[in-house]
């Protein structure tokens, strides 16, 4: 299992709303960054990935489950953007802020503080474990 890191604006789209779609999910739409589209296409069904609310709130909220692998994204006509579906798992007790996350010297090399502005980010499983740690889940799922 491979695990990642989702980046949504909770005004365009927040973890209740992923929640909201139930066990069917819903496409992660809309990325237009290559690296981005090269991580969910790495991606494998059954893969988890930490929910983090950007620019407001500043936490990872929620742990989200790849349900389908990387198609095209249906919001463009360009065959070079595709998407992966995800649908929520839990939420994450105690959400660790950015600020926290940054203060870890175990997330030092986190691409969430090395890669701020990447919208779909890989995590390592020792930084899964950690994160998982610091915001109540223990043991990891």
């Amino acid at each position: 299992m491979n695990y990642w890191l989702f980046k949504s604006e909770p005004s365009v789209f927040s973890f209740e709303a992923l929640k909201a779609k139930g066990k069917a999910g819903t496409q992660w739409d809309g990325v237009r960054n290559y690296a981005a589209r090269n991580n969910m296409k790495a991606m494998q069904i059954g893969d988890l990935g930490f929910f983090y609310h950007s620019n407001e709130g500043l936490n990872i909220v929620g742990i989200a489950e790849v349900c389908a692998l990387a198609h095209p994204d249906s919001t463009t006509d360009d065959p070079r953007w595709e998407c992966v579906d995800i649908r929520a798992v839990r939420d994450v007790p105690n959400p660790p802020t950015l600020e926290e996350v940054k203060a870890n010297p175990k997330l030092a090399e986190m691409a969430l503080v090395r890669l701020g502005r990447l919208s779909v980010q890989p995590v390592t499983p020792a930084e899964w474990k950690e994160v998982c740690r610091m915001g109540g889940l223990t043991p990891a799922p």
